[in-house]
């Protein structure tokens, strides 16, 4: 059994890992995210012909693990992805809505003449994105699977609703796949499952090398609005729409409930995000929240749902609560939000998750008093700040304590997704703690295993 790195090497983006046995099967298809030279391997030809790989498996449908589907299928793979139920659900949308932002930059860079190239072509299309629903196959969590001499079986993470740690046995070994690990102090999802045996261990290290602040987030949140209210500003909201915008509605929802906050109005401006509340309303067995506290979040919203919509309320005086994506601020409707309301001191821009090098907000939370967008610098004046302890990932502690469950040491780790400061910082932890074997490879280096 062989294992070569396509991604998330040294970085958080990009997850791909291709497994090569009698069948040649990828784990993880994501898009490359943040620094341009990152960006630019999107565009780059993968060291195997996509038609050449068996089938596809995914941990989770965030796009910086299933970005590059459309382009993988737009190449020639015909074989099959699988996922679990809510993962594939979750991807139609996200998926969908990344061909429409790949679309929607290219025309304004078209429109305003600042892409070098002439024209500016997307990196695929929603036409694109949805070739690949058909290629789709839900797997219930717990249930084994075969492809060729593998044999796969997905655990809950607690990332998101659906993501799944992976095992993967053959007869050479098994390998463990963390994906995305999830925070346990999330209040909507279904929390981590342990493990207890693995020969190999792909780890994610987002969190390597910090500890989320023991603080509730919604005590913290409250008093940001209530601050943010008494100057008469905006609370921009730059919200992934998985799993952090149901986060922080929920909060502000209990903050209104228990009269904690004044009672101003909230924007949800996330068709994506909007589509994945309804999912979850759909499937209340796959998280924590019941279906009235569901139904109470949604009716305390007010969705907005087209472009002339969103341009409205920028133009609204009043205090009001704008959550929007994309999280990192790297495209999407929140930009126009950043735009209208950054240049006055009043507002308050509030991050709550992970940014990663090379977007805007990573340069934002720098204290960056100028972010380029759309071709064009604006100011920035607003107060920016970053709300700890909602993010989606376990910190190093968390990540230690699931590892501390495996019964047998596994022979290798090979520490993935995360800058290499965290990773750096996490192999020291693992081995220092453990005395396992830990390596962080580089990209497109191949292991056997």
């Amino acid at each position: 059994m062989e294992i070569q790195f396509l991604g998330a090497t040294k970085t958080v983006t990009g997850s791909k890992y291709l497994l090569k046995a009698d069948k040649k099967v990828l784990v993880d298809c994501g898009l490359f995210q943040g620094l341009k030279k990152l960006r630019l391997r999107n565009w780059d030809a993968l060291p195997i012909a996509s038609n050449e790989i068996d089938a596809v498996i995914l941990t989770h449908a965030h796009i910086d693990h299933t970005g590059y589907l459309p382009l993988l299928v737009k190449k020639g793979f015909r074989g099959k992805i699988y996922g679990t139920h809510l993962t594939i659900e979750l991807c139609k949308v996200l998926l969908l809505d990344s061909g429409h932002l790949q679309e929607e930059e290219a025309y304004r860079a078209n429109k305003f003449g600042y892409s070098k190239h002439k024209p500016a072509l997307p990196l695929y299309t929603r036409l694109d994105a949805k070739e690949v629903f058909s290629h789709f196959e839900a797997i219930s969590f717990h249930k084994d699977f075969d492809i060729g001499e593998f044999k796969f079986h997905f655990k809950r993470a607690g990332h998101i609703i659906g993501a799944a740690t992976l095992r993967v046995k053959h007869k050479s070994g098994s390998i463990l796949f963390s994906g995305d690990l999830g925070h346990d102090k999330d209040p909507c999802v279904l929390p981590l499952e342990d493990i207890h045996y693995a020969d190999y261990i792909v780890l994610e290290s987002t969190y390597g090398d910090r500890l989320h602040k023991n603080i509730d987030p919604e005590e913290v949140l409250g008093k940001i609005i209530i601050n943010t209210v008494k100057k008469g500003g905006t609370l921009i909201i730059p919200a992934f729409a998985v799993g952090r915008t149901q986060n922080i509605l929920y909060y502000i929802h209990n903050l209104k409930k228990e009269g904690k906050i004044p009672d101003i109005p909230i924007f949800l401006d996330s068709p994506m995000a909007q589509s994945i509340t309804d999912i979850m309303l759909e499937n209340f067995n796959e998280h924590l929240l019941d279906k009235k506290t569901c139904i109470d979040i949604s009716e305390g919203v007010r969705y907005v749902r087209t472009v002339e919509e969103s341009k409205k309320i920028d133009g609204y005086a009043y205090p009001k609560i704008i959550v929007s994506a994309s999280g990192m601020a790297s495209g999407g409707r929140v930009l126009h939000h950043i735009k209208a309301f950054a240049g006055d001191e009043k507002n308050v821009i509030l991050f709550v998750g992970f940014q990663a090098a090379g977007t805007r907000g990573e340069a934002l939370l720098g204290g960056k008093k100028e972010i380029k967008m759309f071709g064009k610098h604006v100011t920035v004046n607003a107060k920016v700040i970053s709300l700890s302890n909602v993010s989606a990932h376990a910190d190093y502690e968390e990540i230690l304590a699931w590892l501390g469950k495996i019964k047998k040491s596994p022979r290798k780790i090979f520490i993935t997704h995360g800058e290499e400061k965290a990773s750096k910082a996490l192999k020291t932890k693992i081995e220092e703690v453990f005395g396992w074997e830990c390596i962080i490879p580089d990209y497109l280096q191949v292991e056997e295993l």
